[in-house]
C-alpha cells in the first residue's frame, strides 16, 4: 500500500499496484523463461518427467506444447502445466491459489489433476467448489524409480509393438484404460482420438507387449521420455494370466530397455491400494522416492 502524496501523480500509484498484482499472480511462461524452467525441471527430474518430456521436445509455446506452462514468482517458486491434465509441479499455498485462480477464470479443459501429492491435493482444495465433485481421488500413489539392472530376469518375449499390430494391441490398451480409469476411452466419440494416441506410442517404439497366439497377454508403455527419465504407464496383464509372474518379468523388460537400452532412469507411479502391483515393482527393484496423487474429474 502506498500513501498518495502531492509530489507523485495518481497514475504512478496505480501502475505500482497493478505491477505488484501481476507479479503475485500466475503467468504464462514463454521462451524467455526457458532457462528458469529448465532449472526447475532439472531439480526434480522424476516428478517432472511428464512435463519435461514435452518441454524438451516442443519448447514453451502453447501450440507446440499442447498446453500452457504457468509460473509464479520471479524465481518460479511455483510451476504448473495446464493441458489435458493439470499438473502442478512445485509451490505452496500461495502458488496453488494463484494457479487455481488462473484455472477458474477459463473453461475447464483438463480431465484430471495429477502430480506431486502435496501440490495436487492443495490445488484441488482451491478448485473443488467449482469443479467438484471429483469422480475419484487417489491421494496416495507411490512414485518409484529404478536406475540399475532389474533384480529379476526380464521377459525375453516382451518386445516393441509393430505398427501393423495396432489392431491386436488396441483391445488390451482399451481394457487397461477402462480398468484403471473406470471409463472406456472408445466411447462418447473418443475412439478415434484414443486410437491415434496408441498408434503414436507404437510408432515411437514406446509400446511393448508379449503376444501369445496373436493375443496380448502383457502390455506396458513408456508414456513420457525426457532426457534423463522414462515413465512407464499402462502396465496390464490379461485376466487369465494374472498371478503368474508375467507382470513382474514384463515390467522388468520395459525397465531394462529404459535403463540399459537408452540410458534413462525408469519411473512409474502406482495406486497405493494396489498391494500386488507395489510388491511386484519392489521385486523388480523399484524403490519409493515420493508420492503422487490423481484427481479424476
Amino acid at each position: 500500500m502506498w500513501l498518495i502524496s502531492a509530489d507523485q501523480p495518481f497514475a504512478w500509484y496505480f501502475w505500482q499496484s497493478w505491477r505488484v498484482l501481476k507479479v503475485a499472480g500466475a503467468r504464462l511462461l514463454e521462451e524467455r523463461d526457458a532457462n528458469l524452467v529448465r532449472s526447475v525441471l532439472d531439480s526434480a527430474p522424476v516428478a517432472a518427467c511428464m512435463v519435461a518430456a514435452r518441454v524438451e521436445e516442443a519448447g514453451l509455446h502453447p501450440l507446440r506444447l499442447g498446453g500452457e506452462l504457468w509460473g509464479y514468482g520471479s524465481r518460479l517458486t511455483g510451476v504448473c502445466f495446464s493441458g489435458a491434465n493439470l499438473v502442478p509441479l512445485r509451490g505452496g499455498p500461495d502458488e496453488m491459489r494463484a494457479f487455481a485462480d488462473r484455472a477458474l477464470r477459463r473453461r475447464r479443459v483438463c480431465s484430471s489433476l495429477v502430480g506431486p501429492a502435496e501440490q495436487v491435493l492443495a490445488l484441488w482444495d482451491e478448485v473443488e467448489v467449482q469443479w467438484g465433485p471429483a469422480r475419484e481421488i487417489r491421494a496416495e500413489q507411490p512414485l518409484m524409480v529404478l536406475s540399475e539392472r532389474p533384480h529379476v530376469e526380464p521377459d525375453p518375449l516382451v518386445r516393441p509393438v509393430r505398427p501393423d499390430e495396432l489392431e491386436r494391441y488396441l483391445p488390451a490398451a482399451v481394457a487397461m484404460f477402462t480398468e484403471e480409469v473406470g471409463v472406456d476411452p472408445s466411447t462418447d466419440g473418443g475412439a478415434a482420438g484414443y486410437r491415434a494416441r496408441v498408434a503414436d506410442l507404437i510408432a515411437g517404439g514406446r509400446a511393448f507387449a508379449r503376444f501369445e497366439d496373436g493375443e496380448v497377454v502383457f502390455k506396458a508403455e513408456i508414456g513420457a521420455l525426457s532426457s534423463t527419465v522414462g515413465q512407464i504407464q499402462g502396465v496390464w496383464v490379461h485376466p487369465d494370466r494374472r498371478s503368474t509372474g508375467l507382470g513382474t518379468a514384463g515390467t522388468a523388460a520395459v525397465a531394462d530397455r529404459l535403463v540399459r537400452g537408452v540410458g534413462r532412469t525408469a519411473s512409474l507411479y502406482v495406486n497405493g491400494f494396489n498391494v500386488a502391483a507395489r510388491a511386484a515393482y519392489q521385486k523388480v527393484g523399484f524403490r519409493h522416492v515420493g508420492d503422487f496423487a490423481t484427481v479424476l474429474l
